[in-house]
């Protein structure tokens, strides 16, 4: 007879392709803002924005630096968690809009007692 095992676990690591993705997508925004003949405190504004949002996604979705940033998933008898430095294993419930491509997995999920949805794409 033969058990069945009803757990899954994977890690993963940052991906180089999918940073330099984000920034060329974050050169060809400041590149627009540049360029475009918009007033001068809002082309500044915009060059913040985007400046911020690198700050804000490149440790905890992209470089995987940030005590925060989830690197694991695992499913098992308690359902799907999620693992990161700072917190450990989470539970989280995954969302029916999740997508597994062959070069990149989008995980849609929630946080058990929170009400907002996430997603964090996984490359290859």
């Amino acid at each position: 007879m033969s058990s069945q095992s009803n757990r899954f676990e994977c890690r993963w690591q940052a991906s180089r392709q999918l940073l330099a993705a984000y920034l060329l997508a974050q050169a060809v925004a400041l590149g627009s803002l540049c360029l475009l003949s918009v007033p001068f405190p809002l082309a500044a504004l915009g060059v913040v924005l985007c400046l911020a949002h690198g700050a804000w996604v490149l440790p905890r979705q992209l470089l995987l630096t940030h005590r925060q940033a989830f690197s694991g998933l695992r499913y098992d008898a308690a359902g799907w968690h999620l693992w990161s430095p700072a917190h450990g294993w989470r539970a989280v419930q995954l969302r029916p809009d999740s997508l597994a491509l062959p070069l990149i997995v989008v995980l849609r999920f929630r946080l058990r007692g929170e009400w907002r949805v996430r997603s964090l794409c996984v490359p290859r």
